[in-house]
């Protein structure tokens, strides 16, 4: 089973990840964040290291569904590669932090990768606000975020929402989190399971 969890920078992906895979025994793939050699570069300089940071997110989740699909194994990945192409790089060519050449680029490889690979049996996607985000964001300190704008987030929020209306690829199951502590709190992370396996046992 091939299960991924989408939502905004701050959104609690890497959190939930990790609890639903101790829970339903997955195995977790996470975002290659800390050891991307171009996080910082980018937010010092987003213009100029757009087309390099997106390139190594694409190339690092288009390795890890590869690796998923020759194991006969259940994964749960943190982040997906539509996000990478529809929020991240689109957000950033809307931006003009992305020259068009290289969005056009980067599409193609993107449609490509895509042809070669399945879709998740199920999307879990993290609605949440941008007072939440900029929350989790400061609670968690990371130096290279801490220059974030609200319009960054407010403008990847609002591509997560166009993009999520039109997902026809499978199952998908939203959860707005702007009111859950699923971390702290057993029983908003049992409503959740609770759901997922509403939607699992219809998949099979």
């Amino acid at each position: 089973m091939y299960i991924a969890i989408a939502g905004n920078i701050g959104s609690g992906k890497t959190t939930l990840t990790r609890l639903l895979a101790k829970n339903f025994k997955w195995e977790p793939n996470y975002e290659d964040a800390d050891t991307n050699p171009y996080l910082s570069s980018f937010y010092e300089d987003m213009l100029r290291w757009s087309f390099n940071l997106q390139i190594y997110f694409l190339n690092s989740r288009f390795r890890q569904i590869v690796d998923i699909k020759k194991e006969n194994r259940s994964v749960i990945q943190d982040r997906t590669i539509y996000e990478d192409a529809y929020i991240f790089a689109a957000n950033l060519h809307s931006m003009s932090l992305m020259q068009t050449r290289d969005y056009e680029n980067y599409l193609s490889l993107f449609e490509l990768m895509t042809s070669f690979i399945p879709a998740p049996d199920l999307l879990i996607y993290l609605r949440a606000s941008v007072p939440t985000l900029v929350n989790n964001i400061q609670k968690r300190g990371r130096d290279y975020e801490a220059s974030i704008r609200l319009d960054y987030l407010k403008s990847l929020n609002d591509k997560y929402e166009k993009w999520i209306q039109s997902y026809n690829a499978g199952k998908l199951l939203i959860i707005d989190v702007d009111n859950l502590d699923f971390e702290n709190n057993p029983e908003d992370l049992a409503n959740i399971i609770d759901k997922i396996n509403a939607e699992i046992n219809g998949l099979f």
